[in-house]
């Protein structure tokens, strides 16, 4: 009771402090990623903590299960050298006997991994998804800010709009820079209002003037006008595309069995199992001599996870293009690598050592002393 106690207790402190680092750099990881896209109009940036929130949610199967890699291996290296392990193997401790306090304290994280895996991944790339949508069909109008210059959808136009206090449809201080046709153009107008006809929507300006000129050529064309109309895009709708397999639930990827609705769900699945297999090869790899330092472990630790983790982004891929099929895929990688940790497991727990057979030494030839051998 005291062996499992005092292993849970130390593993607990570890998995903590290593997971809210790894949320820490994902987070600013994600933040600026989420910057950089509201910058360029993909997101809203009213939204934008909102989509950190669903991106990071989505990655946390992999922060989970680096962050109980890691415990777990720092856990036990420590161990090693600080003399601990020696003190449980002379009780009559094996290495192997390590598994049972390890897998009882990692037996809820599996299960969040594995659900987080299945259930939460796709819904929080459907909310992300959704969030996009939502605004890139909005109108170039409703994507301005007051006092921000906004570039259209299509990139042809500039707009420039302070609302106004009258209403969220009313505005002053117009400003529109287009290039279109091969043509120039500089619209600004002291009010302007938007008006919906049929499937486009237009912003009717008034009280302005317009300066137009052909590219390339000096001619400039000045005109004042009491209105002006100019179309700025289609009506708000949402069309229905077909989703992408990420998108699908879990039980949609079964009952649909295409080449990358199995790829994804061999991805998902690959999470699962890749965690599971994490904690024998935490017990398996983590050996410190205390004599040396504690730095080429852990690179080949991290070396191992990295590894690991592509092989499974790529399985998803093969099996898209039909390289592989999906059961051979999950046998292959997940089963492999189940049976090398448990076997290097089995190695070090019996202290197996591979030898060379030796050479055989012939004795040499005896020495006469006065005709006698001696």
């Amino acid at each position: 009771m005291l062996f499992q106690s005092s292993i849970r207790r130390e593993l607990a402190r570890s998995f903590g402090a290593t997971l809210v680092v790894l949320i820490t750099i994902v987070m600013t990881i994600v933040l600026i990623r989420t910057l950089g896209q509201a910058s360029r109009g993909f997101i809203n940036p009213q939204d934008v903590m909102l989509f950190m929130a669903f991106s990071a949610l989505g990655r946390l199967p992999t922060i989970l299960t680096l962050s109980l890699f890691i415990a777990m291996v720092s856990t036990l290296s420590r161990m090693y050298r600080d003399s601990e392990m020696v003190v449980w193997f002379t009780s009559g401790q094996g290495l192997a006997g390590f598994l049972v306090p390890l897998f009882r304290f990692a037996w809820p994280v599996l299960i969040v991994i594995s659900l987080m895996a299945l259930f939460v991944w796709p819904w929080t790339n459907q909310q992300t998804k959704d969030m996009q949508s939502r605004y890139e069909q909005r109108g170039d109008l409703d994507r301005i800010a007051p006092g921000q210059f906004q570039e259209s959808s299509n990139g042809n136009r500039v707009f420039f709009i302070d609302r106004d206090l009258a209403g969220e449809q009313a505005s002053n201080n117009v400003f529109i820079a287009a290039t279109e046709n091969g043509k120039s153009s500089l619209t600004t107008a002291r009010s302007g209002h938007i008006t919906t006809k049929g499937d486009a929507q237009f912003l009717i300006l008034e009280n302005g003037q317009r300066l137009e000129n052909v590219i390339g050529q000096s001619a400039l064309k000045i005109s004042d006008f009491e209105e002006y109309g100019t179309k700025t895009g289609a009506a708000n709708s949402l069309t229905e595309s077909a989703p992408e397999a990420k998108l699908l639930s879990t039980r949609a990827l079964i009952s649909t069995p295409t080449p990358g609705n199995l790829g994804e769900l061999a991805w998902r699945l690959g999470l699962a199992l890749a965690a599971i297999n994490f904690v024998i090869l935490a017990l398996a790899l983590a050996s410190v001599n205390p004599r040396g330092g504690r730095s080429g472990n852990m690179i080949f630790i991290l070396l191992t996870f990295v590894v690991y983790n592509n092989l499974i982004n790529l399985g998803q891929s093969w099996i898209f293009v039909g390289l592989i099929s999906f059961s051979n895929f999950l046998l292959t990688l997940h089963g492999v690598v189940l049976l090398l940790g448990l076997g290097w497991l089995a190695k070090r727990h019996t202290n197996w050592v591979l030898r060379l057979t030796p050479r055989v030494r012939h004795a040499p030839p005896a020495v006469r002393v006065n005709g006698n051998r001696p």
